[in-house]
């Protein structure tokens, strides 16, 4: 009978970890259902209604836990962008290299996206590894498999109010650190955008980045020159509009990533005159964004231009140009 006992209680000390997600409930991840988009909650009562699983998912599950107002709320659900359509008045199919499902209502667009599997050997990416189509669809476990950092792969169910956890998020998220989800090499060379974000999310939490995500950063960084440079520049603009503008000017030189975005940033860090101008300018930005009132990209990459436009237009001046002319001149070869 003691025998028995005794192999009982050392079996429960060293049974196997339970498998499946952590299932986090509200006084744990502190998640006020009222700070929540109704508008995202209905988009996810719709869908369950027909019959779907359907969750509020990443950035804004990830501002809400640490306290901030997100700017959007996306929901990830096991129903195909087909499914989704006809279930809303005010819906349209967009993407090409990712598939998904614009639910509009008013001036508020909710991203409706179907689980995505990881990236498979046969799936369509450049010579690089950067992946060009990701229309594979998968269950909820997998789709945060292929998610990018662990704080986002987080997914809360606005009718149990819990969150579904299954790469230790919230914890991270909790330590303000940036894991990335798989082997770091691999997912920069899927996406090379990925390292950016890095940088961004470190600077907009007040975070590290976590050592093995850090690492091979430094030998990658050339992998940016291969994404679109429309989406570099929207990258760019979340990097100066995130509120920490110069944290993340600073973090991606120390990286070596501004070589490949903005390689004169060397130049102006390096000179104390167009390092103050410059921290003047985006410390004001900061504060606006902060204060949700709205900015000018166009002040954004005038800062960070104007001191060698300035430099130029003097000498132009000096070797005898007319101010205007100096100055169009400057602005040419500067841009």
């Amino acid at each position: 009978m003691i025998t028995e006992t005794i192999r009982k209680f050392v079996g429960r000390l060293f049974a196997p970890a339970p498998r499946g997600p952590l299932r986090i409930e509200r006084d744990k991840h502190g998640i006020d259902r009222r700070n929540v988009s109704r508008h995202a909650i209905k988009v996810c009562e719709v869908l369950r209604q027909h019959g779907y699983e359907a969750y509020i998912v990443g950035g804004a599950v990830r501002d809400l836990i640490v306290g901030l107002e997100p700017k959007d709320f996306d929901v990830a659900t096991n129903a195909t962008p087909e499914q989704i359509r006809p279930l809303f008045r005010r819906a349209r199919i967009i993407g090409r290299r990712f598939q998904l499902v614009h639910v509009v209502f008013g001036q508020e667009i909710i991203e409706t996206s179907t689980f995505r599997a990881p990236a498979s050997e046969d799936q369509e990416t450049d010579e690089h590894g950067r992946i060009l189509r990701d229309n594979v669809f998968g269950s909820q476990e997998e789709d945060a498999k292929r998610r990018d950092f662990t704080m986002n792969a987080l997914y809360y169910d606005p009718h149990t109010e819990e969150v579904i956890d299954y790469h230790h998020g919230v914890a991270d998220l909790k330590k303000r650190q940036i894991r990335i989800i798989g082997d770091p090499a691999k997912r920069y060379r899927e996406d090379p955008v990925r390292m950016l974000r890095a940088v961004r999310f470190a600077a907009k939490l007040n975070g590290t980045i976590d050592p093995a995500t850090r690492q091979p950063i430094g030998t990658m960084a050339d992998l940016i020159e291969n994404v679109p440079a429309s989406r570099l520049f929207d990258e760019m603009l979340k990097l100066l509009t995130c509120g920490h503008a110069m944290d993340c000017l600073q973090q991606l030189r120390a990286l070596g990533l501004h070589r490949h975005l903005l390689p004169f940033i060397d130049t102006l860090l390096n000179d104390a005159d167009d390092r103050k101008f410059l921290e003047l300018a985006l410390e004001r930005t900061d504060v606006r964004v902060r204060a949700g009132k709205t900015i000018s990209p166009g002040f954004l990459f005038a800062a960070l231009l104007w001191r060698m436009v300035d430099k130029r237009w003097k000498q132009g001046i000096f070797d005898g140009e007319p101010p205007m002319q100096a100055l169009v001149t400057a602005a040419d070869l500067v841009v």
